[in-house]
């Protein structure tokens, strides 16, 4: 198993589709890049899939290799941790739409022989899993031991949950929603209309020129990250503290300590994401509402899965807040399906998934043994 050239770091896969999109487009070939780690077991019941979040990708639990950086999630997964390789066969996929291999944007569109851009279709939530569903079948893993996700990953899990019911055994929901609300798509409209506002967006044609839009993904990155933060965190961390001067320069420069930080996580963004890719992902977030996909109930998308769930949610998080976890409680409760939920408390908003969190490895250690 170990030198099946399926399983591995840094795997890409065009798999023929078509793939029949919620928009109506057919999507031909399906390109996903992922990474697995560990063995699969010979009755393939060990399969984890981890659902990454807006700007994450497949390197969950290795370094990246555009900023060297560790896998975002190694709080999370590797030995001794809740996810551990050296019992679960761990799979991370980058989503459709995105930039690190899977098809999006940057890709080629076989029709034209040049980056598809905007004639990319819109993609969904269902989408991304749809295609994660393909990979699986490549992979030959039938029924997930259980699917995890934070923030967009948590919405991944979710749909999978309902669009898949019967290939999982367990899912694991944080700090995200069942549907994004009219302030979440607010945020969103602002980092989109800031990319299409720069010159150099040309309509999305920029990738020939090379010299993508740069400016508007930095502010669009900028705006976004504010949302990932809470107020007590960016004050405790940067407070009205001026950055490398004694006094206002009167200016309009980068007078304080949160402005530096801000500009510094807007330009390291550019260095490793498409702009285009984000116009779509984020879109995808937006159109996300899994009562709508069922009736408007959102009790009805959990009805056919014999899945249990696990979600937590994080009291300073003002982007997903507890109580639209707690919806997705009420709505599990209402069909009848076995939910575990806790509120964590964490100085560090949204972000407090990917950051030191070890009471959240605990409940999630916890859940996934207890179904052993």
């Amino acid at each position: 198993m170990n030198h099946d050239q399926r399983f591995g770091l840094s795997r890409q896969v065009a798999l023929p589709g078509p793939l029949r999109l919620d928009g109506g487009a057919l999507l031909s070939p399906v390109e996903i890049a992922y990474e697995t780690y560990g063995t699969l077991a010979p009755d393939g019941g060990n399969a984890v899939l981890l659902c990454h979040a807006l700007t994450g990708d497949q390197h969950v639990a290795s370094p990246h290799p555009r900023t060297g950086k560790p896998g975002w999630w190694t709080r999370l997964v590797g030995p001794g941790k809740p996810i551990d390789p050296a019992r679960d066969f761990v799979i991370c996929s980058n989503v459709l739409g995105s930039c690190m291999g899977s098809s999006g944007p940057a890709s080629t569109n076989p029709a034209t022989g040049r980056p598809y851009a905007m004639a990319f279709p819109v993609i969904t939530i269902r989408d991304m899993v749809r295609a994660q569903a393909l990979l699986l079948d490549h992979l030959g893993v039938g029924v997930l031991k259980a699917v995890v996700g934070g923030s967009m990953g948590g919405m991944q899990a979710l749909s999978w949950a309902a669009t898949f019911p019967d290939r999982v055994r367990a899912c694991v929901v944080i700090a995200s929603t069942a549907r994004h609300s009219a302030q979440n798509i607010a945020f969103h409209e602002v980092g989109r209309q800031a990319i299409m506002a720069d010159p150099k967006w040309r309509g999305g044609d920029y990738y020939a020129d090379q010299d993508p839009p740069a400016a508007g993904l930095a502010v669009a990155r900028m705006a976004a990250h504010i949302t990932y933060l809470s107020e007590a965190g960016l004050t405790e961390k940067f407070g009205r503290k001026l950055q490398a001067r004694d006094a206002k320069g009167f200016g309009f420069d980068a007078d304080f300590q949160v402005e530096s930080y801000l500009r510094h996580q807007g330009l390291s963004f550019v260095d490793r994401f498409d702009a285009n890719s984000y116009l779509y992902i984020t879109r995808a977030l937006d159109y996300f509402d899994l009562a709508e996909e069922h009736g408007g109930l959102l009790a009805h998308a959990f009805r056919a899965t014999a899945a249990r769930f696990c979600l937590v949610s994080f009291d300073t998080d003002w982007l997903y807040p507890t109580l639209e976890s707690r919806h997705i409680v009420q709505a599990l409760n209402a069909a009848g399906r076995p939910v575990s939920f806790v509120e964590l408390s964490s100085p560090y908003g949204h972000d407090a998934f990917l950051l030191e969190a070890p009471e959240m490895n605990r409940v999630v250690d916890g859940f996934l043994k207890g179904g052993a």
